[in-house]
C-alpha cells in the first residue's frame, strides 16, 4: 500500500485549508445560554432550541459546541420538561444524523464521533445501539411511501412540479432526494417510540428546523431556506404537526409565524457569528490566504 509523502500530508493539513474542527470558546457557551433563555421567554421548548443550535454547530463543524449544548440542556430540566442526559444526547445525535441531508456526510461523521467521545461514560454506554433505518424487502415500499408523504407535506402545492423540474437537471436527482433522504433519513423511522424510550425522534416540525438552521448557516442557498420556512409553516397549516406518531413541539406553532420565523433566523445568525469567531460561516469559505 502506498504512503502519502510529507509534502502531500503538509498540503492536506495546511492551516490555510482549515482541515480540522471549528473550536468552541467561552463566548459560545454565553451565546447558547442566552439563546436558551430567550427561547424560554418565547415559550419555545428545549427540543426546538436544542435542535436549532445543534444543526448550526454541526454545519459549522463544531462538536465542542454540541457538547456545550448537551450540558446546557441537562441544566435546563424543569418539572414540566423533565429530560434525562441520555435523552438529550440521543436528540443531539439524531439531529446530527439528519444534517447529512443538508450538509453532506463528512461533517456528520466527524462531529458525531467527536460528540460521542465527549460524553460521560455512563451516558455514552446508555445510548441506543439498535439501527432504525435498515431497509428490507418488507419495509421498502412503506419507507418509500413515508418519504413521498414527507416531501408532499413540505412542498405542498408544488410537490410534483418540483420533482419534474429536478428531473430535468438530472433524472436521478429526485430519485436520490426522495429515496436516499426523505424516505430513509428525514422521515420518522418506523418502530421508534421516543421520547421516553430508546433512541430519539426528530419529527416533522423539528426536521424543518434542522433544514432551516443548516441551510441558513451555510449561506448561498436562499431558495432552499425559503422552501423550508414555508415547509415549517405548512406543518401547522395542514395539520401534519399533529399527525399520528408526531410529538408536540413546544413553541413550534409560534416558530411557524412571521415573528417566529424572524426570531429563529436572527438567532441562527447570532450563533453563526459567535461560533465562527466573527468570520461568518465555515461551511464553504474558500481557502484562506497563505500568511
Amino acid at each position: 500500500m502506498s504512503k502519502l509523502s510529507d509534502a502531500v500530508k503538509a498540503l492536506i493539513n495546511a492551516s490555510y485549508a482549515s482541515p480540522g474542527y471549528t473550536r468552541s470558546s467561552a463566548g459560545v457557551l454565553t451565546a447558547l445560554t442566552r439563546f436558551a433563555s430567550d427561547a424560554a421567554d418565547k415559550k419555545v421548548g428545549l427540543p426546538a432550541w436544542v435542535t436549532l443550535s445543534t444543526a448550526v454547530s454541526a454545519t459549522l463543524n463544531c462538536p465542542e459546541a454540541m457538547t456545550q449544548i448537551f450540558h446546557l440542556a441537562n441544566s435546563k430540566s424543569t418539572p414540566t420538561e423533565s429530560r434525562t442526559p441520555v435523552q438529550n444526547a440521543e436528540l443531539i445525535r439524531e439531529v446530527g444524523l439528519k444534517c447529512i441531508s443538508f450538509n453532506g456526510i463528512p461533517r456528520s461523521i466527524n462531529t458525531l464521533g467527536a460528540f460521542r467521545g465527549s460524553l460521560p461514560s455512563d451516558v455514552a454506554s446508555a445510548l441506543s445501539t439498535t439501527p432504525t433505518r435498515e431497509l428490507t424487502s418488507d419495509n421498502l415500499p412503506v419507507r418509500k411511501q413515508d418519504g413521498l408523504a414527507l416531501w408532499d407535506s413540505v412542498y405542498l402545492g408544488f410537490e410534483r412540479k418540483l420533482l419534474d423540474k429536478l428531473a430535468q437537471s438530472h433524472p436521478d436527482l429526485p430519485v436520490h432526494i426522495l429515496n436516499g433522504h426523505y424516505s430513509n433519513l428525514l422521515s420518522n423511522p418506523r418502530g421508534v417510540s421516543a421520547p421516553g424510550g430508546p433512541g430519539a425522534t426528530v419529527g416533522r416540525v423539528l426536521t424543518s428546523l434542522v433544514a432551516i438552521a443548516c441551510l441558513r448557516t451555510q449561506t448561498g442557498v436562499g431558495p432552499q431556506v425559503v422552501s423550508h420556512i414555508f415547509g415549517l409553516r405548512k406543518a401547522y397549516e395542514n395539520g401534519d404537526a399533529q399527525a399520528e406518531g408526531e410529538h408536540p413541539v413546544e413553541g413550534g406553532a409560534w416558530l411557524a409565524t412571521e415573528d417566529g420565523n424572524i426570531w429563529l433566523l436572527e438567532n441562527i445568525d447570532r450563533l453563526v457569528n459567535v461560533i465562527g469567531g466573527g468570520e461568518g460561516t465555515t461551511f464553504a469559505p474558500g481557502l484562506r490566504p497563505k500568511l
